[in-house]
């Protein structure tokens, strides 16, 4: 049997506590920080400035933006949520690690709450979205509670 593609992300109904699922990977690129440090004007010269990095501040390379790293962690999750996801509602999160130009990253996930809304139509769940880069280090941990359209909606 093969699988089939999926083009919607999942229903209220679909997750349970304890359900895991892994994103595919991104590798984090020089054109990536500079596009995100001048879309968010976040000019902190250890995310601009070459010469910080020679003067041994970062010393494995071009540090990435905690913000950005979460930013395309969210990218990467974008499928599991496509018609089906309704409010991002609030998150914990906390960076583990830094991460360099050259990462390659990806997010593994697992639902730790699901319960359902007063509101019909939805349910509220949260996740524990853990970012590795493929050296098997965490980057950053967060975990957002999130609002999914119910398939009987």
């Amino acid at each position: 049997m093969q699988d089939v593609l999926r083009t919607d992300g999942f229903y209220f109904e679909e997750v349970e506590v304890g359900l895991k699922f892994q994103t595919r990977s991104r590798t984090v690129t020089e054109p990536d920080l500079v596009g995100f440090c001048n879309l968010t004007w976040m000019t902190e010269s250890i995310f601009t400035d070459l010469a910080h990095q020679r003067d041994g501040a970062a010393t494995n390379g071009r540090v990435i933006p905690g913000v950005m790293v979460y930013a395309l962690a969210e990218g990467l999750l974008t499928y599991s949520m496509e018609r089906t996801g309704m409010a991002f509602l609030h998150a914990d999160f906390n960076v583990k690690g830094p991460t360099f130009v050259g990462d390659t990253i990806h997010v593994e996930v697992e639902v730790l709450e699901a319960r359902t809304c007063s509101k019909p139509g939805c349910g509220l769940v949260r996740f524990r979205c853990t970012v590795v880069k493929e050296s098997g280090e965490e980057c950053i941990i967060y975990e957002p509670l999130r609002m999914l359209r119910a398939r009987e909606s």
